[in-house]
């Protein structure tokens, strides 16, 4: 294309899957273009999502200990008056990791330029700058990391004030009293217990009959549990009729079953939908599957040799640490270089208040494949550390094949279960059974001495299986 500048690989969107992809490219000694709609890197994940909500959760964990443990009045008074920090806070974390990930693509020469890209044919995109001005660039490898975009209901009226949804969730200036979660995904569920934390009655109404239904069922029914326990209520099996603002301070939430729920609030958490308005798509001779996502082979390549797609677009699990992985592998792949080495179990970790995770298969799923599973568990309330931070409700469960104890899955529910999960991957990924937990020394106390606890549970089943097969 005539006047077109041109660059070895363009990528379309800087969240993490976009970044990584850019890096990868980069370190690889190409030219690269990453173009970015947003101020600074980041995407969706450091500006509405995952940074800013993980760094509210964090004061909310905060604020419920300092309730929990120092009752007093003028310390309640304290934490009161110091809420209205908390939004400031996660804006301050926001922009130190703009600032860190903006000096990650001038140490590798990114060019990013902001703006609206356009596919104008499959090598090429015309970019409308925020300043009003046009571009024209071309490429050999493209990737598309526009990422995804909350999805309302026609009968929701999301105006970003009284109902919200997760790009306008943070931009609360008070608490309000009452919020009506609608949905009970991972969003829904990890912002429904960070404000019921930081005491507002929160209740979640959502079709399905129980909360985070992929979850193992016995963990779900924990998290319900500690959800009640902070004064949250879960309403089931419920379908929405109508949500409307009363214009003057309450929003009225209305089902099929002819419930009404006022609250002064509502957040919407009913999913969400890829990010590709205004792309052209068919302009690349690319276009949506029908369930609105783009459709790629496991190198993360479309149906176009040289357009890649990484994270939201192409749909579940649509979470920053596989777009991350998709971002440097598309490219590699694209590159002809090396592919990475490593294990297709990938951990997941769900930021609510308590913490969950899971890794490999449920123990449903190992009793349907093996024909019967052994089955450890933990509770932290018999751990020195669970008595002393308060998390006596905690569980991890170890799932094992019921031949050889051999671990194919583990199920966390407590503090610190995002970060203990990657013992049990490591485990799974080198095929170990339970016995490396009993041979090895944890520190005390420790919540990783769950695995210990947990593994000798399952020895104990093993050994008795062993004698009832010798009778």
């Amino acid at each position: 294309m005539s006047g077109a500048s041109h660059f070895d690989v363009i990528v379309l969107g800087g969240g993490p899957g976009g970044q990584k992809a850019a890096v990868q490219a980069a370190k690889a000694g190409r030219r690269v273009l990453l173009v970015e709609r947003e101020s600074a890197v980041g995407g969706e994940c450091v500006r509405r999502g995952t940074i800013p909500s993980k760094t509210l959760r964090h004061s909310a964990v905060t604020y419920a200990h300092w309730r929990a443990e120092f009752a007093a009045d003028d310390v309640q008074a304290r934490c009161d008056r110091a809420l209205s920090a908390l939004m400031r806070r996660q804006t301050l974390v926001t922009q130190a990791h703009e600032r860190y990930m903006t000096r990650q693509m001038e140490r590798n020469a990114i060019s990013v330029w902001r703006g609206h890209a356009r596919f104008t044919s499959p090598r090429a995109l015309e970019l409308q700058e925020i300043g009003g001005g046009l571009r024209n660039v071309t490429g050999g490898v493209i990737v598309i990391a526009t990422g995804s975009r909350p999805r309302t209901p026609p009968n929701v009226p999301v105006d970003h004030e009284n109902i919200l949804d997760s790009d306008s969730i943070l931009s609360l200036p008070y608490l309000p009293e009452s919020m009506v979660t609608l949905g009970a995904g991972v969003i829904a569920c990890e912002f429904a217990t960070i404000f019921a934390a930081l005491g507002v009655e929160v209740t979640i109404v959502d079709k399905g009959e129980r909360p985070l239904p992929f979850l193992d069922p016995e963990i779900s029914a924990l998290f319900l549990d500690e959800f009640a326990r902070a004064g949250g209520h879960f309403l089931g099996g419920r379908a929405l009729r109508s949500v409307e603002f009363d214009g003057v301070s309450n929003v009225v939430t209305e089902l099929e079953s002819g419930e009404r729920i006022e609250s002064s609030k509502l957040f919407c958490a009913l999913g969400r939908t890829a990010q590709v308005a205004g792309l052209a798509l068919e302009n690349a001779g690319l276009a949506l599957n029908p369930r609105g996502t783009l459709d790629v082979d496991k190198h993360c390549r479309t149906s176009v040799e040289h357009i890649y797609a990484v994270g939201d677009v192409i749909g579940p699990p649509a979470l920053a640490a596989t777009s991350m992985e998709q971002g440097r592998r598309a490219v590699r792949h694209a590159l002809r270089l090396p592919d990475l080495q490593g294990s297709s179990t990938t951990p997941a970790g769900i930021y609510t208040i308590p913490e969950i995770a899971s890794v490999g298969l449920s123990e449903a799923e190992v009793r349907a494949k093996h024909g019967g599973a052994f089955v450890g568990r933990a509770k932290f309330a018999e751990l020195a550390r669970g008595q002393i931070n308060g998390d006596c409700n905690g569980l991890l469960k170890l799932v094992c094949d019921p031949l050889n104890a051999k671990v194919l899955g583990a199920q966390i529910i407590g503090d610190g279960a995002t970060e203990l999960i990657h013992v049990a991957q490591m485990a799974i990924a080198t095929e170990r059974t339970v016995d490396i937990f009993v041979d090895n020394v944890f520190n005390f106390p420790t919540f990783a001495e769950a695995y210990l606890v947990a593994a000798l549970d399952v020895l104990g089943q093993r050994a008795a299986a062993l004698s009832r097969s010798a009778a």
